[in-house]
């Protein structure tokens, strides 16, 4: 097509046309660069209400970059909004308990006394101890990581069970 005959893309068969030639390789686009969680759909989908809200301003050989350009902008937002969101989480207000002081003193000296008694158990109790009981990891599991049988992770473990009952008296 001539320049001169389509100076915008506001014309509706134009547009069409457009955006079912484009919209799938921008939605891939963003989907490769930004992955699902940040709605490339809706970007892309955005981006192409944009260029229609801008179709007076925007001539058939600059819609393609416009569009890209627009939805590369949209996720970049997003992007910086899940930053501030992720921040925010992280800062997160003083708890209020209804417990008493005392009983919160107790826990901390209780905490203590566990991680003492933690790191005094041997090393190989200790990470077999603790892949158990902090990630949660079966005996079988354990033995295949450590490359051990599933009786050694046992042994390990309730060794380590024993040495902490034995210097922590409340458990």
């Amino acid at each position: 097509m001539p320049k001169d005959l389509h100076k915008n893309i506001c014309q509706q068969s134009l547009f069409e046309a457009f955006f079912k030639k484009h919209s799938k390789n921008l939605y891939s686009f963003l989907y490769y660069k930004y992955g699902e969680r940040l709605n490339p759909q809706d970007k892309m989908q955005e981006a192409f209400i944009k260029l229609w809200e801008n179709c007076k301003k925007v001539t058939p050989e600059k819609a393609k970059s416009f569009v890209y350009t627009i939805a590369n902008n949209l996720m970049l937002n997003e992007v910086a909004h899940q930053k501030v969101v992720l921040k925010h989480q992280k800062i997160q207000p003083k708890e209020h308990t209804n417990e008493s002081p005392e009983f919160l003193m107790q826990e901390k000296e209780y905490l203590k006394k566990l991680e003492n008694a933690i790191s005094n158990l041997t090393e190989a109790e200790r990470v077999a101890f603790l892949m158990n009981r902090t990630e949660g990891k079966r005996f079988k599991e354990i033995a295949e990581i450590l490359n051990i049988s599933t009786k050694a992770v046992e042994k390990r473990i309730y060794g380590a069970l024993k040495k902490l009952r034995e210097e922590i008296k409340e458990l």
